[in-house]
């Protein structure tokens, strides 16, 4: 029997966080969704830091882009710098569909790039989507899931 897998949502938008956790409910999704509103929240997360002391380790992070404290690509680096931390999958759920911002997280590591759709029935194919395919399709390395 397989875990219920874990995600780590990375957005500062508490609408997106209700919309997302909707939208994973609607899709029957069997997933644990945990949700940190910056990017100093995000790494003492992965990192089980402070009040994250025995976090478990997520099976993929979905990080917004423009967050407080430090940003999306900020926590992407750190991500990838980090032995520990590196081969968890993390895709950037972002408004911005700059090719500057497509191409700077690409540099820096993200699995892939994914632009929030506006309205509600996009934004929820879009979550489906993402997890159907990191969650059901992928295969992630041991330890990760």
């Amino acid at each position: 029997m397989t875990r219920t897998a874990r995600v780590l949502l990375v957005e500062d938008n508490p609408g997106d966080v209700v919309l997302t956790r909707e939208a994973l409910r609607t899709a029957e999704i069997d997933c644990e969704l945990t949700a940190v509103g910056d990017g100093e929240a995000a790494i003492a997360f992965l990192r089980r830091e402070g009040s994250y002391d025995g976090a478990a380790r997520p099976d993929l992070v979905l990080s917004d882009l423009n967050l407080p404290k430090r940003d999306g690509r900020e926590v992407l680096e750190e991500i990838r710098r980090d032995p520990d931390l590196r081969a968890i999958p993390v895709v950037m759920l972002t408004t911005s569909s700059s090719a500057v911002d497509v191409a700077s997280c690409y540099a820096r590591g993200a699995n892939s790039y994914v632009v929030k759709p506006r309205d509600l029935d996009g934004f929820t194919d879009v979550i489906h989507a993402i997890n159907r395919f990191w969650l059901g399709v992928a295969r992630l390395p041991d330890g990760i899931r």
